[in-house]
């Protein structure tokens, strides 16, 4: 223990503009966990906050570099979202983590956000016993369009017909903290 505490002196004078945007990633996992749901006082606060924080600490290039964050948080989460994979929340949630930490940073979130959000999705499937029957039918799918013949899916049963959702902001935190961890 004293070890890691010995280490976060110098992480935090490091990287003092990693300490907002995860304690934001934290307050969004805990509500989405209680709520299923991202508020949008915390989203748009935070983009605001986030771009007030990259002009006032790196003036003209760090707003263009936020609002670059901004944007990418967004587009890499809308097509999820059009698709019904998530929620707006976490679109919203993933725009405003976007504009603390600038455009490189935005997307490795994105890649670690991502990983943690299959394994969440992984654990959840097996948890519900929905994971065997979800990879028989991709196997039969994939052999089907190997030997080019068509594919009749079949209907679930209705118990494994409700959709699973999982709280998104839990990933984006993890993700959050992998971004802070890969930086020492």
């Amino acid at each position: 223990m004293s070890d890691w505490l010995s280490g976060l002196g110098p992480w935090l004078k490091a990287h003092p503009d990693l300490i907002l945007p995860l304690l934001l990633s934290l307050g969004m996992a805990g509500c989405d966990l209680k709520t299923r749901r991202i508020p949008n006082y915390l989203t748009l606060g935070g983009a605001l906050a986030g771009l007030g924080f990259q002009f006032g600490y790196h003036g003209l290039p760090g707003l263009l570099d936020g609002l670059a964050g901004l944007g990418l948080g967004f587009i890499l989460l809308l097509g999820p979202y059009l698709l019904g994979g998530m929620g707006a929340g976490d679109v919203k949630a993933s725009a405003a983590l976007g504009a603390w930490l600038g455009l490189r940073r935005a997307f490795a979130l994105f890649v670690y956000m991502g990983l943690w959000g299959g394994l969440i999705i992984l654990v959840v499937m097996l948890w519900q016993g929905r994971l065997l029957a979800w990879i028989r039918e991709g196997w039969n799918f994939l052999l089907n369009w190997l030997l080019c013949r068509t594919f009749e899916a079949k209907s679930p049963p209705s118990a494994a017909r409700k959709r699973t959702t999982i709280p998104y902001g839990v990933a984006m935190a993890l993700g959050m903290a992998v971004l802070c961890w890969r930086l020492t």
